[in-house]
């Protein structure tokens, strides 16, 4: 690898780069989630039925799911044929002026049936943002990275998760504990879409001050550019576009068990606090934290698939014993069930942008592993709370743990069968 651009690129510009996104991207994430259940329905959603605005507000929070392939696509394009610098700006300026823009928004009684349809229409830029958005970060850590150190670039974009939940989380502590539920609603609530405006501004003047990674330039130099990505990706990697995407599923269906259906199971069935859950969710999340870099430094010295291999297969293991651990209503014995699948989560999701990247060749990767993991989002993610409360108020937690199991079992056997890939364009890059 050519290892001028650590001049061009200082590491820390890099890292900080590729991180401030994501970041971002996860406190957008869980503050949209909290407003859409305590606010949006009460100032956008006006109903005589309190249930329907709640779905009509749900139904919003879903909409970045359906953009963010679209973006993913849109903005991998500019990314395979334009370069990784000036798309990743293109997607921060994307999703950054939306989630403010929602901050902003003035509720349903002011400007009436405008008022969820601006909604709508930012949520959507948000989601549009966040497709391009991972893909980009990713790439920009990894084709910067020096050989052997991959793994390690790669997982700072991924400590956005932990950082933006453990961010969110705590300003709506402090507002909860510092304003009254009429001054929440009236104003609280923006706080923190509107002071997401000082993290863009960071990550917009750190990205620009980058220069363009080394393989984007190769590929300018060799002519590879393909003129367009995204059909390349479906044409000619069709057997890596359906791998990377089943690989990925459990690390979402994992993390949305772990964190929106405990909260949801926890508080009702085990009648926890909302309080207490959200406090042992914090705490996982510093184990969830912890795993991402330990899993990095493993996956470079045995190599990503085989770190994903052992991750998938302790979820595996995990599964047939989450109903036991979960189910028992003592508060600690939850707080080690929540940490222990929010480690096994960081294990899972430190290499695994890393992975996805290693199995397109440079000229469609943005393309195709934004596309894995967005993918991977919707079939992963979008049903996984629903599916979850169903099995459980219908069979029980056992199914939902069989539930988490037969997924790790899916993405096992498509890591299995992408290892083949990696080596391939490892040795073609």
């Amino acid at each position: 690898m050519d290892h001028a651009n650590t001049t061009a690129n200082p590491v820390r510009r890099i890292l900080v780069a590729s991180l401030i996104g994501t970041t971002i991207e996860f406190f957008d994430f869980y503050i949209y989630a909290t407003a859409a259940v305590l606010v949006f329905p009460k100032l956008f959603f006006p109903s005589s039925s309190p249930t329907a605005a709640t779905l009509a507000s749900f139904a919003t929070f879903a909409l970045a799911f359906i953009a963010r392939p679209i973006g993913a696509a849109l903005f991998g394009h500019f990314g395979d044929r334009n370069g990784r610098k000036a798309t990743l700006v293109a997607a921060l300026m994307t999703m950054g002026p939306s989630t403010v823009a929602i901050g902003l928004l003035p509720s349903y009684h002011s400007i009436g049936i405008f008022a969820p349809a601006l909604l709508c229409l930012f949520r959507f830029g948000q989601g549009l943002g966040l497709g391009g958005e991972w893909g980009g970060a990713v790439l920009l850590a990894t084709e910067n990275a020096p050989e052997g150190k991959k793994a390690w670039y790669g997982m700072f974009p991924q400590l956005g998760a932990p950082i933006g939940f453990l961010a969110s989380s705590g300003i709506f502590l402090l507002l909860s504990k510092t304003l009254s539920d009429q001054q929440f609603l009236a104003f609280g609530w923006r706080i923190p879409f509107v002071a997401s405006a000082l993290l863009v501004w960071v990550g917009l003047y750190v990205r620009l001050k980058i220069t363009e990674t080394p393989d984007f330039l190769k590929i300018i130099e060799k002519n590879d550019r393909v003129k367009l990505p995204v059909a390349d990706v479906f044409t000619k990697h069709t057997k890596a576009i359906i791998l990377g995407t089943f690989a990925t599923i459990t690390t979402f269906l994992l993390f949305y068990l772990m964190t929106v259906f405990t909260l949801s199971w926890g508080t009702s069935a085990l009648h926890y606090s909302k309080t207490s859950y959200l406090i042992a969710q914090m705490i996982s999340m510093l184990f969830f934290g912890l795993g991402i870099p330990i899993s990095a430094v493993l996956a470079d010295k045995i190599g990503r698939n085989k770190m994903l291999i052992i991750a998938t297969v302790s979820i595996f293991i995990f599964g047939l014993f989450f109903s036991q651990l979960f189910s028992t209503g003592i508060w600690v014995i939850t707080v080690i069930f929540q940490v222990i699948g929010m480690f096994l989560m960081g294990l899972t999701y430190g290499p695994i942008g890393t992975a996805l990247s290693e199995i397109f060749p440079a000229s469609v990767r943005y393309t195709g592993a934004s596309l894995c993991f967005t993918l991977a989002g919707i079939l992963g993610a979008s049903l996984t709370p629903f599916l979850a409360t169903t099995l459980a108020t219908k069979y029980s937690l056992t199914y939902v743990g069989f539930y988490l199991s037969f997924a790790a079992a899916i993405s096992f056997v498509a890591l299995l069968a992408a290892g083949s890939l990696m080596k391939v364009n490892a040795h073609k890059d």
